[in-house]
């Protein structure tokens, strides 16, 4: 006998993550019909920057930069984060979310720092050396960082240490892979993309998040508060 459930595959999302996925919809959709403003008021800029407000540390974690971005992270925070709403709480696994978030947000900056600290050192300096660093500087003052990426890799991070043997299917390749081994290869993967540079995405805002939930997991391991 089948039972229909009139609220359909949606409505059997965890509220936390269908949440999640509502607000980051209606998002995009904001950015898509007016781009500049959402950009400039809930974009994260670096600190220096005039377009710096304190409260884009938390709205950019819900903004994404295209349909293709967002897809991607929410069926990854669906697939991965379900199982983790399901034995935290909804409660924990949105601190756990937004900790992560954040964590991502505060290494992103703090890599920043160390770059644009280089370039003012630079800038200083006579020559073409110099005006080159003036212009990657005012990139990046004027670079705006959107997405949930962070956070979603700490979600990753910890279901690979709540369920290391679990076994997962990678898309386009011919075999499956322990989900212990699946977050190591992603961190390794982030942290050369960092350092190797380039490109318009911020690896180590990724690696941040990893890193904060590997702690936070840990904490609560040690305190005995895992999963309650």
């Amino acid at each position: 006998m089948y039972q229909y459930n009139r609220g359909g595959f949606f409505a059997n999302i965890p509220l936390v993550i269908r949440n999640i996925i509502i607000i980051n919809a209606f998002m995009l959709i904001l950015t898509m019909i007016n781009q500049e403003f959402m950009l400039q008021r809930f974009a994260l800029f670096y600190p220096a920057s005039p377009l710096f407000k304190p409260w884009q540390i938390v709205t950019h974690i819900f903004m994404h930069g295209n349909f293709g971005h967002l897809l991607f992270n929410m069926y990854a925070l669906w697939m991965f984060g379900s199982v983790l709403e399901q034995l935290w709480g909804p409660k924990k696994f949105l601190l756990y979310y937004l900790v992560t978030g954040l964590g991502a947000a505060a290494l992103h900056m703090g890599v920043q720092w160390l770059e644009a600290a280089s370039l003012v050192n630079n800038i200083n300096q006579n020559g073409i050396e110099a005006m080159g660093a003036l212009t990657r500087y005012r990139m990046l003052m004027n670079t705006p960082t959107v997405g949930a990426s962070g956070a979603v890799y700490g979600i990753l991070l910890a279901y690979g240490m709540l369920f290391p043997n679990n076994e997962l299917r990678i898309i386009f390749l011919p075999f499956v892979l322990k989900a212990k081994y699946f977050v190591i290869i992603f961190a390794v993967i982030e942290l050369i993309l960092g350092l190797v540079g380039g490109g318009n995405i911020a690896h180590f805002a990724h690696l941040g998040g990893m890193i904060f939930g590997f702690f936070l997991v840990r904490y609560w391991k040690k305190r005995n508060r895992l999963y309650y």
